[in-house]
């Protein structure tokens, strides 16, 4: 498809785009799914919405950095389908193809249940690595199953844990923990190399701790897969999300941390959930989120420079 034709159908990210799988530098896929949702709903909407508020944004970073040399190729969305297996199914075997192309990779959701699906791709893609996972969420979603499902949104991370051979508990780090289900907790205490950092820490001691502390963790790993649910952010942030979580993080320090983790460590591949414009004022969560992947952007492009 032709770069005309992308924008005239919403794929704007500030006309970096290119339909060029060897120019491009980070592939991004649209994932529109929020049946797993148990809250509120609305995050299948969110891709097309970040693309379209994309139009307006210079490709800069935040300290008037310009980064035009950066290509995006937008893979559009998922085509959504009514067959929850066979959807998830999809998702794994597209995503192991472009992740497989050594491109870094942005998948934007869609809730929470959507990184089941990509971390498992992510695990067969790097099955022979020392892979690292890192959940940026108010919640752990450790839960085996959780209003009866074991798609649930409420447990990527403990789907991570049995899809991924090569990922250990060393390898896991929760960042902006403010809320647990009693069973989250009892698995904690079973699994005590899990790192978390609640987001009261994250008041307490500092941005700068944090950067510090999970850069030390990743030294040696060959590759990492984050993913980040906006409801990480304090709701005065980030309303537009089915599961807000007084207590957060502030949009500065998020984008701190997200800007030094993407600078410092192997991160291949992440995606950006719980978006969800139907519940959102004024498009604050879909500004935050977009904002949020500039960071990235302008953060890729700076590494592709020092090469």
């Amino acid at each position: 498809m032709e770069k005309k034709q992308l924008e005239r159908f919403g794929l704007d990210w500030s006309g970096l785009l290119t339909d060029s799988d060897k120019e491009a530098d980070i592939y991004i896929k649209g994932i529109p799914f929020d049946n797993a949702a148990s809250v509120g709903k609305g995050a299948a909407s969110a891709a097309d919405r970040i693309r379209y508020l994309s139009r307006v944004l210079p490709p800069s970073n935040e300290n008037g950095i310009f980064f035009e040399d950066l290509k995006i190729k937008d893979n559009g969305n998922f085509q959504p389908d009514l067959n929850w297996e066979r959807f998830f199914n999809t998702i794994e075997r597209e995503a192991q193809v472009i992740m497989g192309t050594e491109k870094f990779c942005i998948f934007i959701g869609g809730d929470h249940s959507i990184t089941i699906p990509l971390m498992k791709a992510f695990g067969q893609v790097h099955r022979k690595e020392k892979i690292g996972y890192i959940h940026f969420d108010s919640h752990s979603d450790l839960c085996d199953n959780f209003e009866g499902h074991i798609w649930s949104h409420g447990s990527p991370a403990r789907r991570a844990i049995e899809n991924c051979n090569n990922l250990n508990d060393e390898g896991m780090t929760f960042v902006g923990i403010r809320a647990y289900e009693k069973e989250e907790v009892e698995f904690y205490r079973k699994h005590k190399d899990i790192l978390v950092i609640e987001a009261e820490e994250i008041f307490e001691k500092g941005v700068y701790n944090v950067i510090a502390k999970i850069s030390e963790r990743y030294e040696g790993y060959d590759t990492i897969y984050l993913t980040l649910d906006i409801d990480v952010l304090d709701p005065a942030f980030a309303p537009g999300t089915g599961t807000p979580e007084a207590g957060g993080l502030s949009t500065r320090e998020l984008m701190k941390i997200l800007k030094e983790l993407i600078a410092n460590l192997p991160i291949k591949a992440m995606d950006l959930v719980e978006v969800s414009p139907p519940l959102d004022s004024a498009d604050i969560t879909s500004w935050a989120a977009l904002k949020l992947i500039y960071s990235v952007f302008g953060q890729r492009s700076l590494l592709k420079k020092s090469f």
